[in-house]
């Protein structure tokens, strides 16, 4: 069998996790992309996926060989570009990872504009506050909020994100408006059920003095969306990047509370996995972002 060809369709299945949608885009059969997988276990003598008949799941030895493939891959389509006589440009699926919370007007109005730019890349957006195998589940990159990345990924740090405590003009007509940490923590709260945001170290801006904020949660959930949407109803405060909501704060449809104490303040960064160099169309999407952040006057402040 062709092992160039067979390699292409080991990535196609472990990026679309079904052999019957990677034979579908490549236009063989579901039996023969399962051949060729089966012809590159036989050559290298390893087992690459474990298959049952809901799912499948790369193997230790798999996740290695779908590095190295996917940068051999690479590497011979930038030279048959090269070859050609044509520069290198963005082209082909982009799969990108993000948390729940960046479907926002102001990230999803970037991303249209990311598409109207490169027009031959088809973005991917698999939006989820995991944080994801980017080689098992075949993602080409991820956007991550962490001063702790993981060792084994490349990371670009982009900007840094601070969170801010808010809520709707409603719920403070009714219940006031705290003016200090310590009636904010009369309030009730809204909070993620993912993260442990009940006891948050906030910091006075203006005389470094450090203390804790706690917060009592009233509604607990597992959905990003969701906490913001909660507060909005007059549910009761709530962290949430300011960049998220920078429009809510605009319009008034949101308060910022504690202005003078910065929380939560973490790092915006761009993760892939270490290769020899970065795709176009990964190192298009990084730069436009980054392009975009230093652009904008509402991601930090």
């Amino acid at each position: 069998m062709d092992t160039l060809f067979s390699l292409k369709v080991f990535r196609h299945v472990v990026q679309n996790g079904s052999f019957t949608r990677a034979a579908e885009q490549l236009d063989i059969s579901t039996a023969m992309a399962s051949k060729h997988v089966s012809h590159l276990e036989n050559t290298i003598q390893a087992k690459l996926l474990h298959r049952n008949s809901r799912n499948l799941h790369l193997t230790e030895a798999g996740e290695e060989y779908y590095r190295q493939c996917s940068y051999a891959l690479d590497t011979l389509d930038t030279a048959a570009q090269k070859a050609a006589g044509g520069a290198e440009k963005p082209q082909g699926m982009l799969r990108v990872t993000m948390p729940l919370w960046f479907a926002n007007n102001l990230l999803s109005g970037w991303l249209v504009e990311y598409c109207e730019r490169y027009p031959e890349v088809t973005l991917d957006l698999v939006l989820d506050n995991r944080h994801v195998d980017l080689i098992a589940e075949g993602f080409d990159l991820a956007l991550r909020v962490s001063k702790t990345p993981a060792p084994s990924l490349i990371v670009k740090p982009l900007s840094r994100i601070e969170f801010a405590l808010v809520a709707s003009p409603e719920y403070l007509q009714r219940h006031g408006t705290p003016a200090t940490p310590e009636e904010a923590m009369q309030h009730k709260a809204v909070l993620p059920s993912y993260a442990n945001l009940r006891n948050v170290e906030i910091t006075h801006t203006a005389s470094g003095a450090k203390s804790t904020l706690s917060l009592k949660p009233v509604i607990l959930t597992d959905h990003t969306l969701m906490v913001r949407e909660l507060v909005k109803a007059g549910g009761g405060l709530g962290y949430q990047p300011i960049w998220a909501v920078y429009k809510d704060l605009e319009e008034g449809k949101l308060v910022r509370l504690l202005p003078d104490y910065t929380m939560l303040d973490e790092q915006l960064n761009a993760a892939y996995v270490d290769r020899a160099f970065l795709s176009a169309k990964v190192r298009s999407f990084i730069d436009f972002i980054n392009e975009k952040i230093h652009q904008a006057n509402c991601w930090a402040v």
